[in-house]
């Protein structure tokens, strides 16, 4: 079996680098702008490589109607649930460890026959894995139930369902590129393409389509993805976990809303839509912890902590990323607001270097970058997000609501900024 694996694997690199050779020729026989849409022209260049979303929802929603029909969480009692659940992130982390192991056999130089030498530690792999392919759909399922309860008690269900129901699976993501135009910060792509892209790879394709189309391009790693079942990246972090769960949730809650429905219409409603997920995902989170697994709770920092750290802060002057980070959205927008798009260009990349001689290791710095994360706007300080005012008027709207239904209710009928002003001022 272990042989088997070995050869599909093998077989599967060999068809990439084929379908890369073949991309390779394609670009460089074909220096014409293809015709058609904003899509299809950048498409021209990303559908050989671009993620299948059927195959994948056909696979994961057959998997979540075998575990929904088993309903094993059903009769589990919750201290058993929550064990379980427990024992799923240590074996997420005893597999990552295991593996990290496996990576310095094959990385260190003393080591004359790796294959030879992690012999038994690859055989132990193919049991933990085992372990946690038999306890991951049972973690997802409670997870899944456990969110659902709370959504139901926050109002946010119908007839004691929440809608749409929980779904989520644990899987590696695809690879998001987010298209910019040069001249302005507005996301008008954004095309999932198949993981494992090495860094090269990321950085030909961004070139070509700078080169050809003259865009600002941008390939990022993501951690969840509101498909149905949702996406969600494998992680030890609990915390984190119920965040994207309910953030993904949230997106789907909101697909069939205004709010959502509009999502790519204007880059204001694609930032309220994110600050919104991510202003659930952040409460649900809070909330399943303070439920089920009070130990995770984030520790608070004590007040003598604080203060000291203040202190070194004043004394060291600690490289703040937000606030750099939003100073460099601003100059960037005002240089971009008249006309200087290289000049703009180049500033951002001598401010790539200042993070990176900070500890930001930011492989990329242009306006793709600020498209794709400055909608996340939920955070004081702006960011990347800058001047922007629409996260800072969805927290207020959440403030002033008497609840997370009442909030969500609310802007899921939103369909611009100025409506949103209007709702504040109510």
């Amino acid at each position: 079996m272990f042989f088997i694996r070995r050869a599909v694997k093998f077989i599967w690199r060999v068809l990439k680098v084929l379908v890369l050779i073949a991309f390779g020729i394609l670009v460089l026989t074909r220096s014409v702008i293809p015709p058609g849409t904003e899509l299809e022209q950048i498409r021209y260049y990303t559908r050989l490589i671009e993620f299948n979303f059927l195959s994948w929802t056909l696979n994961a929603v057959g998997e979540k109607a075998a575990q929904g029909a088993m309903a094993l969480d059903k009769f589990m009692q919750p201290d058993l649930a929550i064990m379980v659940v427990n024992d799923y992130l240590e074996q997420v982390e005893n597999l990552g460890r295991q593996k990290a192991i496996l990576e310095i056999i094959y990385s260190d130089p003393n080591v004359e026959d790796p294959y030879l030498e992690s012999q038994e530690l690859r055989e132990s792999l193919l049991l933990e894995q085992a372990k946690l392919d038999e306890l991951a759909p049972l973690a997802e399922t409670i997870l899944q139930g456990q969110l659902a309860v709370l959504l139901s008690e926050y109002g946010l269900s119908f007839a004691g369902q929440a809608l749409p129901p929980v779904l989520y699976r644990v899987s590696e993501l695809p690879l998001a590129m987010i298209v910019s135009p040069r001249d302005e910060i507005s996301q008008v792509a954004h095309i999932s393409l198949l993981p494992g892209l090495s860094t090269d790879e990321k950085e030909s394709f961004e070139t070509i389509i700078f080169e050809n189309l003259d865009y600002s391009v941008l390939i990022v790693p993501i951690g969840g993805m509101s498909a149905y079942p949702t996406m969600v990246m494998q992680t030890t972090d609990l915390a984190w976990l119920t965040e994207v769960i309910a953030h993904e949730w949230t997106h789907n809650y909101l697909a069939l809303q205004p709010l959502g429905i509009n999502y790519d219409t204007t880059p204001e409603l694609r930032t309220m839509n994110e600050t919104t997920a991510s202003l659930v995902g952040k409460e649900m989170s809070l909330a399943i912890l303070s439920r089920y697994y009070p130990e995770k709770l984030p520790v608070p920092v004590k007040d003598d902590l604080a203060e000291e750290t203040l202190q070194s802060e004043a004394i060291e002057q600690v490289f703040d990323f937000r606030a750099e980070m939003r100073q460099t959205r601003i100059v960037v927008d005002g240089m971009l607001v008249n006309g200087k798009i290289e000049e703009a260009e180049q500033y951002m990349e001598l401010r790539r270097q200042v993070f990176w001689e900070n500890g930001y290791l930011i492989r990329k710095l242009n306006q793709a970058y600020f498209a794709f994360y400055g909608a996340y706007n939920d955070q004081p300080g702006g960011g990347a997000s800058g001047d922007d005012p629409v996260g800072p008027a969805v927290v207020a709207l959440r403030q002033q609501s008497s609840s997370l239904s009442d909030f969500l209710n609310k802007i899921a009928q939103v369909t611009s900024y100025e409506e949103l002003l209007l709702l504040l001022e109510q």
